[in-house]
């Protein structure tokens, strides 16, 4: 499943219940999802790391919808082959 694919599942199940919850309440749950995430993390437990993936990206399409982005249309004219920054295949940018 590609990106639009996954977007529109996330809209055909849950779009009622996000567009009512509107943007920032739907981004709200994003950070949620994301500090779930970041917990997860340190106890390097693969299944919930993965339940926690699916959580984000599931939340981050729901954001998307409310708020009519294409996520996938969006990301690859950004990331269209290369870094948006440097714009090399293999990023070269100086590190932070």
């Amino acid at each position: 499943m590609e990106v639009k694919g996954f977007q529109e599942l996330m809209r055909q199940i849950y779009f009622h219940r996000d567009s009512k919850r509107g943007a920032y309440g739907t981004f709200l749950w994003l950070l949620e999802e994301v500090a779930e995430l970041g917990k997860a993390i340190p106890q390097n437990d693969r299944k919930n790391l993965e339940d926690e993936f699916a959580d984000v990206l599931a939340w981050l399409c729901s954001l998307a919808n409310v708020l009519n982005i294409d996520l996938e249309k969006a990301a690859l004219a950004k990331y269209a082959g290369k870094c948006p920054k440097c714009g090399f295949k293999v990023c070269r940018c100086p590190e932070a």
